[in-house]
């Protein structure tokens, strides 16, 4: 089974203005799920996420609250946004601040290169700017205002007028690297997925690529330009070098050796910041350009994007308060193709949590432990001559877990479950049609009991390797529940490659008491 053999692997890092929404917790899962499937498939794995704390957006937002802007970032994190990685589980091993001394010395170091090397001029700039992109909007971005900003240009995005600025700044030569940029994309068809996404940035650069303002004058929340400090760097420039300083740029290069070039999970309405801009930055520094970019949909609320601004953002614990932080993972991850849009709802959440988590794969584990402990007193029995029936899951677990390795290299998480998933469906399905309860009441057919329970034992155990990076709670109940941590090992030390081969939980192991994994929710009156 093929695989990466190395992945640093980030989030954007989210804009500390407000607390988070299920639209920021949807993109830590999903980069979670990728690298910790990864880590059990051996990679050198290195996760990284984290806040932007710096921009006009962050000094109004604070400005309106009262205190100064890195108050309220401190606040914003430690009361909001590292709590979100606890409550959704999120393995990360760092989490990058733009206000961290590591961070702005690294920006200045790049910033200072560029300039000494000739890619960094200054010039005069008006141009309509949106503070909620923090950024000059292109014209493919900017469209007539209706209702109350009738008369108006606003941002597509974010449906508020822009503001016209005029400022002397400082200008990144962007434009000298549109060759380069489209031979990358041609070169490397796979740099930016999925390939909408992929087209899409093509269409953009084809169009001719102006030079990027990379400072500004009219306030000083940021970090000071270097060589004048009068300006502060442009938030985006800023952001985006994150991935580097927190990789080492600047302080140390064997870290940045050793993990460079990373991975990018990001929205899509970030992208061509990450596929165009940051890939620029790159060349120009005489850097690599990442991995991937990968470009996922937006979660839809009532049709539209997400938005705490129009009262569509729903705030994760609003979920796992009720649902549990494992069915909040495994439904995004599943009910949405992963890289398009999806809408989420109360009800299907609902239904899938009872008809998927507490039926299909809760009741699947309890009734296959109860039937060991009612049986064969509380162990795993011995598995003998298999039947047609019993190889089919066999084989299938082999083929469902290469599936989904494959499909997960894609990024395809959806797919990746949906493929796990067939082993819940074949091994349900198995228990009907081998009746176990049936061959109990005869004694000449134990030890074809034997094989059958130990047959959905095993399939169990796999399950339980093959969902932890998606369920890392209630996979680890069930590992703990079959007694593999003591037979077997810890299951985060499990493999892939392990979990696809069959017999790894020896007989005779002892199974332990099992505690409900999804309990059933019941409706409100």
């Amino acid at each position: 089974m093929s695989s990466r053999s190395s992945l640093y692997l980030t989030t954007p890092i989210f804009y500390v203005n407000d607390a988070p929404h299920i639209g920021h917790a949807y993109t830590e899962v999903a980069s979670d799920v990728l690298v910790r499937w990864s880590r059990q498939c051996g990679a050198d794995t290195w996760f990284l996420t984290g806040t932007d704390e710096h921009g006009q957006k962050i000094l109004r937002t604070a400005s309106a609250n009262g205190v100064a802007p890195k108050e309220w970032a401190d606040k914003l994190v430690a009361e909001s946004w590292k709590p979100l990685l606890d409550l959704i589980n999120i393995s990360n091993d760092d989490f990058i601040r733009t206000t961290d001394e590591r961070h702005e010395t690294g920006v200045q170091k790049f910033l200072q290169k560029l300039y000494d090397d000739g890619h960094i001029y200054d010039g005069e700039f008006e141009a309509l700017y949106c503070v909620g992109c923090e950024e000059f909007k292109p014209k493919s971005e900017i469209v007539d205002g209706s209702g109350a900003f009738e008369g108006e240009k606003v941002c597509k995005i974010h449906s508020k007028p822009l503001e016209l600025l005029q400022e002397k700044n400082y200008f990144f030569k962007m434009s000298a690297f549109q060759d380069r940029l489209l031979k990358l994309y041609e070169e490397r068809p796979d740099f930016v997925q999925p390939a909408s996404a992929r087209n899409e940035v093509i269409a953009f650069v084809q169009q001719g690529l102006e030079d990027l303002s990379i400072s500004r004058t009219s306030f000083d929340w940021g970090i000071p330009i270097p060589w004048n400090s009068s300006h502060v760097t442009y938030v985006w420039f800023d952001a985006l070098l994150n991935y580097l300083t927190a990789a080492g740029y600047g302080n140390d290069p064997e870290k940045l050796e050793r993990l460079w070039p990373a991975t990018h999970i990001v929205g899509k309405d970030i992208l061509r910041f990450h596929a165009v801009i940051w890939p620029a930055m790159l060349m120009a520094a005489g850097l690599s350009v990442p991995e991937h970019v990968y470009a996922h949909g937006w979660l839809l609320v009532g049709g539209e994007k997400m938005s705490k601004s129009k009262l569509t953002g729903i705030a994760p614990n609003e979920i796992t308060d009720t649902f549990g932080a494992d069915a909040f993972r495994y439904y995004f991850m599943r009910a949405i193709n992963f890289g398009q849009d999806g809408s989420f709802s109360w009800e299907d959440l609902r239904a899938r949590y009872h008809a998927e988590l507490a039926n299909g794969f809760g009741n699947l584990v309890s009734r296959t432990i109860g039937m060991n402990n009612k049986y064969f007193g509380g162990v795993k029995p011995e598995q003998g001559e298999l039947l047609a029936a019993d190889t089919a899951i066999v084989d299938l677990v082999a083929s469902a877990a290469a599936k989904a390795e494959e499909q997960m290299l894609k990024f395809q998480i959806h797919e990746a479950i949906a493929s796990i998933w067939e082993i819940v469906d074949a091994l349900n399905g198995y228990i009907t049609e081998q009746e176990p309860w049936v061959l109990a009441k005869q004694e000449e057919q134990l030890p074809r009991l034997g094989t059958v329970l130990a047959t959905v034992t095993e399939g169990l155990r796999a399950l339980a390797v093959l969902l932890h990076p998606v369920m890392p709670d209630a996979t680890e109940k069930l590992w703990i529940a079959l007694g593999a941590d003591q037979a077997i090992g810890a299951l985060a030390d499990q493999t892939i490659a392990e979990a696809a081969t069959w017999n790894q939980l020896p007989a005779g192991t002892e199974l332990q008491p099992l505690p409900v994994l999804f309990p059933r929710i019941e409706e409100e009156a």
